[in-house]
């Protein structure tokens, strides 16, 4: 793990705002917290050793079969599964994107080979990563250029991290279609779905065969008890709210555009709720050390993407107020960089 390349709050305990972890604000949690609250006696007792039930009740709701899932300790768990599950292969990661994916793979002895596009892929690659939407562009590859690359790489295992496939309109592969195709295996986060980042939650769908291979590697009680209960009452209910996507890519356009006025960055197009910048003056550490210390915002120092250089930073859209309050703290620091 790259250090520091996620949320990083624990090391700025005055945060009045924070949008360098890819999870919308306004999110109601509270039902769910009113429900684990009543499930503490589960922490007096092991889990399930593997969660099967779990796994029987994710297949259930997406009309798989429960061979067809496979609950992790989050997806990075999942990442970690699956590169140990092919130790040994050639993987083409493409990047910029989540550190991780190659982190593992350099861990359990792949050759890793950077590549930039879908063009890229070839038969002389065993496994292929790639985040859709990707983090930390926001830029999701169209599933029917994606459907074609797996088609004429029959030979070629696809890992697709859809961690924020809830936070886009873009066409995406369904947990059904990814079982349908032998060498497609599917990454999904409860985690960035319901905004419980602490609360490590999430699964992998992929046909019966290759999950068996997967499942070979995963620890017994890997998945602990609060977050079995917490997966269970997520499937069954409607809580937490996550604000209407709708709104909140509006909202981000609203952030992008107004940040754009400012003249202090370029911002990148995304087709979800965070998006990348580059800024014109200053560099991506002194900005975010100046808006942690001076006004207790967090922002994402994305120079440590593969192919990012220290003028990025990525941003994800929060409530409207706390947008606002991003808008005229960068305004503040623009005044106090050029005076």
């Amino acid at each position: 793990m790259i250090y520091g390349h996620g949320d990083d709050r624990y090391k700025f305990r005055n945060t009045k705002a924070n949008f360098s972890s890819n999870i919308p604000g306004g999110v109601d949690s509270s039902e769910l917290y009113k429900y684990l609250a009543k499930q503490m006696d589960c922490l007096s007792a092991y889990p399930e050793p593997v969660p099967s039930a779990l796994e029987a009740q994710v297949a259930e709701t997406y009309g798989l079969q429960p061979d067809e899932v496979c609950v992790t300790n989050g997806a990075t768990d999942a990442i970690y599964l699956v590169a140990q599950a092919f130790r040994g292969r050639k993987s083409y990661v493409i990047q910029p994107t989540f550190s991780e994916y190659a982190d593992a793979c350099r861990l359990h002895k792949h050759v890793v080979k950077t590549i930039y596009t879908l063009d890229d892929v070839d038969d002389n690659a065993d496994i292929v990563w790639l985040c859709n939407p990707n983090n930390p562009t926001g830029a999701v590859w169209p599933k029917k250029t994606l459907t074609e690359r797996i088609v004429s790489h029959p030979s070629v295992c696809f890992v697709i991290d859809q961690s924020y496939e809830d936070f886009t309109l873009e066409k995406l592969f369904s947990a059904a279609e990814a079982v349908s195709m032998p060498q497609v295996i599917l990454l999904h986060s409860v985690t960035k779905r319901y905004a419980i980042p602490g609360l490590r939650l999430g699964y992998i769908t992929a046909s019966a065969a290759l999950l068996q291979r997967i499942r070979l590697q995963r620890m017994p009680w890997s998945v602990n008890a609060l977050a079995i209960e917490a997966g269970r009452y997520l499937l069954g209910n409607t809580h937490p709210q996550q604000p209407a996507l709708h709104g909140l890519l509006s909202e981000t356009k609203r952030l992008q555009t107004a940040i754009s006025k400012l003249k202090i960055a370029d911002v990148w197009p995304t087709d979800t709720h965070f998006f990348l910048a580059r800024l014109r003056i200053g560099n991506a550490d002194g900005l975010k050390n100046y808006l942690a210390e001076e006004v207790g915002i967090l922002i994402r120092d994305a120079s440590n993407f593969d192919g990012l250089d220290n003028t990025f930073i990525r941003i994800a859209t929060q409530t409207p107020d706390e947008n606002d309050y991003l808008i005229n703290a960068l305004e503040a620091w623009k005044t106090a960089f050029l005076s």
